[in-house]
């Protein structure tokens, strides 16, 4: 069985002999493997199940300005801070939801095609994922603010239910492009949970957002291909809306939020999970011994019956010591020595 079909066996909640497994690592993460290895090829020396490839934005630094980027949204992003991978938005295109008047960008296909085209390419016997970052919720508060979407939510606004529309629009076509090639899933980042429940709540959730997802999978699974879901955070709270709209696997999956082993019990044969390997506490703050003793044991429990891809919890970040990663990749590689 090759990496591509140990992780649809996995996303089918099936029993395979190994568990599928995949990290991203951010460029400050990458710098600091390489400097602790002292091998600018280090990357190519770690196995993954999955090869993605996400749209973003498209942010062009700006030349009069080191370390700010410019997105083909309209949106300044500065990255000059400790987040050098995508920043923090420095300005607003929307300035009022209700009395919207702003455009959004035609779709620069000639660059999708061209994430697509590599995709396709480097992929070998990977499973294939096309994936949008900023693809609902976040999207629109990069746009509009924060609290200005929050507070439009409370308010109800039919401007922001517009806003939400619009933005489902582009992406569908951003979608029907990756929908040609030759993939087997397709990817959603948003961001909707925080430490503890959600940063809207499940009621202003199921009103603003649950339509348009429910749209953008329906794209998705009317072609036969599995859908993922980003989110960090608590979103517990939307798993069954999830799951009855059509998601195959959630991630992120963090152990510091959930009980993972009664959300593994409930919802083995419905959702598939990937990710529990926290960045935030253990790869961060534990030993290299721990972080394998740990890793061991989290794959074990979400490993039984399939349904698992295991994976750090988040994009690894410039605070994770490189020996952690390398105990991490020794379990993940390693199986039969420790599960």
């Amino acid at each position: 069985m090759n990496r591509r079909e140990t992780v649809i066996q996995a996303l089918k909640h099936k029993q395979t002999d190994l568990c599928p497994f995949t990290v991203n690592f951010t460029k400050q993460a990458v710098d600091n493997l390489v400097n602790y290895t002292k091998n600018p090829d280090i990357l190519s020396k770690f196995d993954t199940y999955i090869q993605v490839a996400e749209y973003w934005g498209r942010p062009t630094e700006i030349s009069e300005k080191p370390n700010f980027y410019l997105d083909d949204f309209g949106i300044i992003w500065n990255r000059s801070g400790a987040d050098k991978d995508i920043g923090i938005p420095d300005n607003r295109a929307i300035k009022d939801i209700e009395n919207n008047d702003y455009v959004f960008p035609e779709v620069d296909e000639a660059y999708i095609r061209n994430l697509f085209d590599n995709l396709v390419k480097t992929k070998q016997d990977r499973f294939a994922v096309a994936g949008l970052g900023f693809s609902l919720f976040e999207r629109s508060w990069t746009l509009a603010g924060m609290p200005q979407v929050l507070m439009a939510m409370a308010e109800k606004s039919d401007g922001l239910h517009k806003l939400f529309d619009d933005i489902c629009d582009f992406n569908l076509k951003i979608i029907d492009v990756a929908l040609e090639y030759d993939i087997d899933g397709f990817y959603f980042g948003d961001d909707w949970g925080q430490q503890k429940n959600m940063i809207m709540g499940p009621e202003y959730w199921r009103d603003y957002i649950k339509p348009r997802l429910k749209r953008m999978y329906k794209r998705v699974k009317d072609k036969g291909l599995y859908v993922i879901q980003h989110s960090c955070g608590d979103i517990e709270p939307v798993f069954d809306d999830l799951v009855e709209i059509g998601l195959d696997c959630y991630q992120t999956f963090q152990p510091e939020i959930y009980d993972i082993e009664k959300i593994k019990d409930i919802y083995t044969g419905k959702l598939a999970f990937w990710g529990a390997i926290s960045t935030q506490q253990l790869l961060s703050r534990a030993s290299a011994d721990e972080v394998k003793k740990e890793t061991a044991r989290i794959m074990k429990i979400l490993f039984k019956n399939g349904g698992y891809i295991a994976s750090s919890t988040h994009a690894i970040e410039f605070d994770v010591p490189a020996e952690n990663i390398l105990a991490m990749y020794d379990v993940f590689t390693n199986q039969d020595k420790y599960l």
